[in-house]
């Protein structure tokens, strides 16, 4: 435990070479550069904040929650969701245009009060497994109360009641989940709720692969098949989806622009300060405040550190090169755990640059006399 800050041991960075240090701050500093571009791309229209403007602030939640409701009532999933597509003017083609209708079909057959019970039930699973999974990290009980409340900070739009229909809200937080629960050996509940996320988002595909990866990395062929496993379920609920959307869908019904955003890293950086606690914080601030947050999670010198870093980068990636303007909220796939890499910053950022910068040792000679 001695001469770490707020781990209970090193972090990764120490004992690394000179050369590997000094490459390691170079990057880092490239790092933060790169979340500066945050300051040129485009920023997501502003929320107006009034009531009664809700359904143009909040457009999309308003669609599923109108979805939801005319399940409830008895109507078809497709039929319903065909018709409110239609109504506002989105587009209905490619089949993706269409959620799967996994959260809408079991939310319709719970009244509203008991979705956001549950929603809050989850968002609290995920601080206990957080608090569980952090506590043999820190060194003290306050660098830990530091950590909880950055991942407070990551689940503020994971709480709010008037989300409760979204989609991404959901499968955030079980990813958010699924990352804490998983350890050596102990990867069936991880591996469960990750397949939970893929039935309510399909682009939970890309955390759920890079598990199989991982796994199959470290020699568990065990696990890396059970995590497949939710990949294999997932495609035959596409297929099937696929056909019920084109039983719905005309030729003439409108079709989607694309996703090719190219927006670059700036725009995750975005959106992912949109998605959290940053958003209170100016832009320049929030951009390092992530990069030093990624830069933390690299730190850490267990899997899960890297596991994280793995996910937030794939999902920089997708949104970087997919995302668009209105679809910043491709952002809270992955917020609710992002800022506790914050809490393993400051020791990373010790030991490496005691590493790039080591001090001289003095030699002392001592004349001994015959």
């Amino acid at each position: 435990m001695s001469g770490t800050l707020w781990l209970g041991e090193p972090s990764r960075f120490a004992g690394l070479s000179r050369g590997k240090a000094r490459l390691a701050l170079v990057a880092l500093v490239l790092l933060l550069l790169a979340t500066l571009t945050a300051l040129t791309v485009p920023s997501p229209p502003a929320v107006s904040g009034d009531t009664a403007k809700r359904a143009d602030d909040q457009a999309d939640v308003v669609l599923y929650e109108t979805i939801v409701d005319g399940v409830r009532h008895g109507g078809n999933y497709y039929a319903i969701t065909a018709k409110e597509l239609r109504r506002g003017d989105y587009p209905l083609r490619p089949f993706v245009t269409f959620r799967l209708p996994t959260l809408a079909m079991v939310q319709a057959l719970m009244p509203p009060w008991a979705v956001v019970g549950l929603l809050w039930a989850l968002a609290a699973g995920v601080m206990l497994a957080w608090y569980v999974r952090l506590r043999p990290a820190f060194a003290r009980p306050p660098p830990l109360f530091i950590a909880m409340v950055l991942l407070a900070g990551g689940m503020g739009a994971f709480v709010q009641a008037d989300l409760a229909a979204f989609h991404e809200v959901w499968a955030g937080l079980l990813i958010a989940l699924s990352l804490a629960l998983r350890r050596p050996g102990r990867w069936v509940a991880a591996a469960g709720i990750g397949a939970m996320a893929l039935l309510i988002r399909e682009t939970r595909a890309l955390y759920v692969g890079l598990m199989v990866v991982f796994a199959w990395l470290e020699g568990d062929r065990r696990e890396a098949l059970g995590w497949a496993g939710g990949l294999v379920l997932l495609a035959l609920a596409v297929v099937a989806h696929a056909h019920a959307v084109a039983e719905v869908v005309t030729p003439v019904d409108p079709a989607s622009p694309g996703w090719a955003g190219m927006l670059g890293f700036g725009f995750f950086v975005e959106a992912m300060t949109l998605s959290t606690a940053l958003r209170l914080a100016p832009m320049w601030l929030a951009a390092l405040l992530m990069g030093f947050t990624l830069f933390g999670w690299s730190a850490w010198r267990d899997l899960t550190g890297i596991r994280a870093l793995a996910t937030f980068a794939a999902y920089a990636t997708l949104i970087g090169l997919f995302g668009r303007v209105d679809t910043f909220y491709w952002g809270l796939m992955v917020a609710p755990a992002i800022l506790i890499g914050l809490a393993f910053a400051p020791d990373g950022l010790k030991d490496l640059i005691a590493a790039a910068f080591p001090k001289r040792r003095k030699i002392t000679v001592t004349r001994v006399s015959p």
